[in-house]
């Protein structure tokens, strides 16, 4: 099972990184968000998936009986799912207002601080 997990984070990784070598501004921010998620898969697997009994120790004990399951992974990727739900949240509304004032998806042809017709700058002293 963990192979596996390890497999599909393995992809979640290269599908983000080839959408985020795009030209286009909408598959790089469908890059992030996948990054998001092999990130979160990647901690919830190296928090080892098993079937073990939530981690709970009862009243009259001071450490748990048996084997729990680890809840440090699962509180991180819960925080991380948030974090990363509000930061796409803002990228595409920042990709929105981009695409409103452009008229463009294109980074190659986002270029208002750099004109294509204005001459280089001068390159020594």
């Amino acid at each position: 099972m963990e192979t596996a997990m390890a497999v599909l984070t393995g992809l979640f990784f290269a599908t983000s990184f080839y959408l985020m070598l795009s030209r286009h501004i909408i598959r790089i921010l469908l890059g992030v968000t996948i990054l998001g998620n092999a990130v979160n898969l990647t901690i919830f697997t190296t928090g080892r998936i098993t079937r073990e009994i939530p981690p709970i120790i009862p009243d009259d004990a001071v450490m748990p009986i048996e084997a729990i399951a680890n809840p440090l992974p699962q509180a991180l990727v819960l925080t991380a799912i948030v974090i990363s739900f509000s930061f796409f949240a803002f990228l595409l509304v920042l990709v929105f207002r981009s695409y409103q004032e452009l008229g463009t998806d294109d980074t190659d042809e986002m270029r208002d601080a750099e004109p294509r017709d204005e001459p280089a700058p001068p390159l020594g002293y």
